[in-house]
C-alpha cells in the first residue's frame, strides 16, 4: 500500500478532502519520525513497537572485491508486532 492509497482509503472512509487527508497522514507520519528520533522507540498498542538500535562498528567484506573494510556505526530501525497483530495474521493464512 502507498501513502496515496492510505489517503483515498481515509477519504472513502471519513468523508474528509483529499487535501485534509494527505495532510493527516503527513502529520501521523512526521510525528512518528519525530519521536523515533528524540525518544528512539514508539508503541503502537496492537500494532507494534518501533524501535532505533545502535550498532557497532563491524568488519566485513565488500562482495564485488572481496575487500576487507570497516562497516562504520548506524543507527537502524527495527519493528517488532505486537501479539494481537501476530495473532490476526496467523489467522488469516490458516483461512486459506
Amino acid at each position: 500500500m502507498t501513502k496515496a492509497e492510505l489517503v483515498k482509503i481515509l477519504n472513502e472512509k471519513i468523508g474528509f478532502s483529499k487535501k485534509e487527508c494527505q495532510e493527516l497522514v503527513d502529520l501521523v507520519f512526521e510525528t512518528m519520525k519525530e519521536v523515533l528520533v528524540k525518544e528512539g522507540r514508539l508503541k503502537l498498542s496492537g500494532f507494534g513497537i518501533f524501535e532505533v538500535r545502535h550498532k557497532k562498528p563491524r568488519r566485513g567484506r565488500n562482495p564485488q572485491t572481496n575487500e576487507s573494510m570497516t562497516i562504520s556505526e548506524r543507527r537502524v530501525l527495527v519493528f517488532r508486532t505486537s501479539p494481537l497483530l501476530k495473532k490476526r495474521l496467523n489467522e488469516s493464512v490458516s483461512q486459506r
